[in-house]
C-alpha cells in the first residue's frame, strides 16, 4: 500500500516537471460586482453621444484656471504624501525583484574556514584515534591533543524546484502588491487634486463674500448718514440710528471673520503644495466661472478601470487569491537539489593540494509534511478566508464608488436648481434695496424697511456665492468619483 502511494506521488511530481504547468490554487476570476447599466440620475446630466467620459480628461485639461493648475502641479511634485507614495512603490519593487529571484538557485561561497578542536585524556575518544602527528612526535599527548583539524574552501548550491507553482503564486502575489502601490499613488493624487481644487474654489468664495460684505457696508453707511440727517431734522428718533448702526456693524463683523478664513485657506493650500505659509494669487473670480449643464459620467463598469481605489481593491483580491495557492503548495512535497564542492584538507600545507584536497557532493530529496500539528492546514484555511475578505472589500469598494458618483450627479442637478432660485432671490433683493432707498429718501418708506431690504440682500448674495462654490465643488467631486485626476 505504502509503495503504491509513493509511486503515485512520484508519478505526479514527474508529470508536473514535464508539463511545467502544475500550479496549485485557482486562477483569479473577477467576482460579480452587481454593477448596473447606468448611474441613477445620469439621464438628466448626460452629455452628447460624442462627449468623452470626464474621468478620461487629464486634470490639466479639466481645470482651466492657470493658478489652480500651478498649485496642483506643485503639489504633485512636492506634497509629502505623494513623496511617501513614491517610496512605497520603490519598496514594493524591491520585494517584487526578490520574488522573481526565487526561481534561481541559491549559491553560497565559503572563502576560507578552519576547524581545530583540542581534547584531553578524559574525552570519550582515545588520543591516538584523532591525533595528527607534529614535529616528529610519535606518540600523542595525554592532554590537549589535536582532536580534529580541517581547512575548507567551498561553494554550495541549493535549488528548490517549483513543481507545484508555489513560487509562481508568490510572484503573482508580489506583482499584485507592487501594482497596488501605483494605485495608492494614483488615489493620493486624485484626492490631492480634488482637495486643492475645492480649497481654491473656497478661497474664491471667501473673496466674493468679502466683496459682498464690503459693498453692503458701504450701502449701510450711506443709509446711516441719511438717518442721521433725518434725526437732526427731527423726523426720526435716536432708535433709528441705533438700529441702522447695528445693521452696519453686522456687515462690518463679517469682514475680519472672512479675512481670517481667507488666510487660513491660503495656508492650507500652501501646506498641500509642500511650502511654507504664504498668500495665494487668484487669477479669476468665483462669479466669472461658467459651468456646463451636462456631463458624461460614462457607465458604472468604467469605474473598474478608472477608480484607483477600486483597482487597488481588486489587486488586493488577486494577491489574496495567489496566497491561497502558496499556502496550499506548502502542504505538498518539496523537491530540492543541493550540490557542494571545493577543497578540504586536514593539514594546512595540504589545503590547496589539487586534486588531493578536492571534494564534491550532490543531494536531492523530496520532503513531504506528515504531521505539523495542523499548522499548514490552518495557514491554508486562513488564506482562503483572507481571500473571501478581500472579495467582500472589493465588492464594497465598487458599491461605494457607484454611490459616490450617483450622489455627485444628484447634487449637481439639485444645485443647478438652487442656483437658478438664488439668482432670482438676489435680483429681487437688489431691486428691493433700490426701491426702499428711493422711497426712504422721498419719505414714503421707513428706515426699518430699508434695513430689512439691505439685510435680505446681504443674505441672498452670500447664499448665491455659497451655492456657486458648491456647484464647482460638486463638479470636482464628480470628476474624482469617476476616477479622474491621475491621467
Amino acid at each position: 500500500m505504502m509503495k503504491s502511494i509513493r509511486q503515485t506521488g512520484l508519478v505526479a511530481i514527474i508529470g508536473c516537471l514535464l508539463a511545467s504547468s502544475c500550479k496549485l490554487g485557482r486562477d483569479y476570476v473577477r467576482p460579480d460586482t452587481g454593477l448596473t447599466a447606468a448611474f441613477r440620475g445620469a439621464d438628466t446630466l448626460v452629455g452628447t453621444a460624442d462627449t468623452a467620459n470626464i474621468a478620461d480628461i487629464p486634470w490639466y485639461d479639466f481645470f482651466t484656471d492657470s493658478m489652480m493648475i500651478m498649485l496642483i502641479d506643485s503639489a504633485i511634485a512636492n506634497n509629502y504624501d505623494m513623496q511617501t507614495a513614491l517610496k512605497n512603490i520603490e519598496i514594493a519593487n524591491q520585494s517584487l525583484r526578490q520574488s522573481r529571484a526565487a526561481f534561481f538557485p541559491e549559491v553560497e561561497a565559503q572563502l576560507g574556514g578552519t576547524n581545530q578542536q583540542w581534547r584531553s585524556r578524559d574525552f570519550y575518544s582515545s588520543p591516538s584515534s584523532k591525533w595528527y602527528g607534529r614535529d616528529g612526535q610519535a606518540e600523542p599527548p595525554d592532554n590537549l591533543f589535536m582532536y580534529q583539524s580541517q581547512y575548507l574552501s567551498s561553494i554550495s548550491i541549493s535549488w528548490e524546484l517549483d513543481i507545484w507553482g508555489k513560487m509562481r503564486r508568490q510572484n503573482e502575489s508580489a506583482l499584485a502588491e507592487y501594482l497596488q502601490t501605483f494605485e495608492a499613488r494614483k488615489a493620493i493624487q486624485t484626492g490631492l487634486i480634488a482637495t486643492i481644487a475645492e480649497g481654491y474654489y473656497n478661497l474664491l468664495m471667501l473673496d466674493a463674500q468679502l466683496e459682498v460684505a464690503r459693498r453692503n457696508l458701504r450701502l449701510n453707511d450711506s443709509t446711516l448718514q441719511i438717518v442721521k440727517l433725518q434725526r437732526d431734522a427731527g423726523e426720526v428718533s435716536s432708535l433709528a440710528i441705533q438700529q441702522t448702526e447695528s445693521q452696519m456693524l453686522l456687515a462690518t463683523s463679517l469682514i475680519p471673520q472672512l479675512e481670517q478664513e481667507i488666510a487660513i485657506q491660503e495656508n492650507a493650500l500652501m501646506a498641500l503644495t509642500g511650502r511654507m505659509p504664504d498668500s495665494v494669487y487668484r487669477s479669476s473670480a468665483l462669479m466669472d466661472w461658467r459651468m456646463q449643464d451636462t456631463y458624461d459620467a460614462g457607465v458604472p463598469l468604467q469605474l473598474l478601470a478608472n477608480r484607483p481605489d477600486v483597482r487597488a481593491a481588486e489587486l488586493a483580491l488577486r494577491a489574496a487569491n495567489a496566497d491561497v495557492g502558496v499556502a496550499q503548495a506548502y502542504r505538498y512535497p518539496t523537491l530540492t537539489i543541493d550540490a557542494s564542492g571545493g577543497i578540504n584538507a586536514m593539514l594546512p600545507q595540504n589545503w590547496f593540494n589539487i586534486p588531493g584536497a578536492l571534494f564534491g557532493g550532490l543531494i536531492s530529496g523530496a520532503t513531504q509534511p506528515v504531521f505539523s500539528r495542523r499548522r499548514l492546514k490552518t495557514q491554508h484555511e486562513i488564506a482562503k478566508l483572507e481571500r473571501d475578505k478581500a472579495e467582500i472589500s472589493f465588492q464594497q469598494t465598487v458599491m461605494d464608488a457607484v454611490h459616490e458618483v450617483t450622489n455627485a450627479l444628484i447634487m449637481i442637478e439639485k444645485l443647478n436648481e438652487q442656483y437658478a432660485i438664488a439668482e432670482r432671490r438676489v435680483a429681487t433683493a437688489q431691486l428691493g434695496v433700490k426701491n426702499a432707498n428711493l422711497l426712504f429718501k422721498s419719505g414714503e418708506a421707513t428706515y426699518l424697511e430699508v434695513i430689512t431690504a439691505q439685510s435680505n440682500a446681504l443674505t441672498s448674495e452670500l447664499d448665491l456665492v455659497s451655492i456657486k462654490q458648491q456647484q464647482l465643488n460638486a463638479k470636482v467631486g464628480l470628476y474624482r468619483a469617476l476616477g479622474g485626476g491621475w491621467k
